[in-house]
């Protein structure tokens, strides 16, 4: 096979196309794993968040329209959901979520997990387990994610 210049000048047009298309292809699949990683620290941080009862932090995580939902069915805005999370009237000894899961679909994030957590009650010392199965939705808000809803099931 005979190469010739005009040959040559098309293969380096043509080459760096093909490797500009192939990028193209990947970088979504990049920007996903890049935003399940952002939404995995606020999972994270919002975990440790409960433990310390930490309003501050607790309120950043969440978005202003925040809908917090219980295993009892009671749901929650924002300011109540933090004001009772952090009131002092029980203490988390422990939380753990198990087997995390999470798919970024555009500007939102599926999470779902399974919590095992202890609390101890301040009125009586108490210790209450917990078992649930948690669903949360993450909303991406500029270049930070924010809670959006929250809702737990009892196993």
């Amino acid at each position: 096979m005979t190469i010739n210049r005009r040959d040559l000048a098309l293969s380096t047009l043509v080459v760096p196309a093909l490797a500009a298309s192939a990028l193209a292809l990947t970088t979504p699949v990049l920007a996903a794993s890049a935003d399940e990683e952002a939404v995995a620290k606020k999972v994270e941080a919002f975990r440790l968040a409960q433990i310390a009862a930490d309003p501050k932090a607790l309120g950043a995580l969440c978005a202003d329209e925040v809908s917090y939902s219980h295993s009892s069915g009671k749901v929650e805005d924002k300011a109540t959901f933090v004001a009772n999370a952090t009131d002092g009237k029980s203490k988390f000894l422990s939380i753990e979520y198990k087997d995390p899961t999470i798919k970024v679909v555009g500007p939102a994030a599926i999470v779902r997990f399974h919590w095992v957590a202890e609390q101890e009650m301040a009125a009586d010392g108490k210790k209450v387990p917990t078992n649930l199965h948690i669903l949360m939705n993450w909303q991406k808000q500029g270049d930070d994610w924010k809670l959006l809803s929250r809702a737990a099931t009892k196993l």
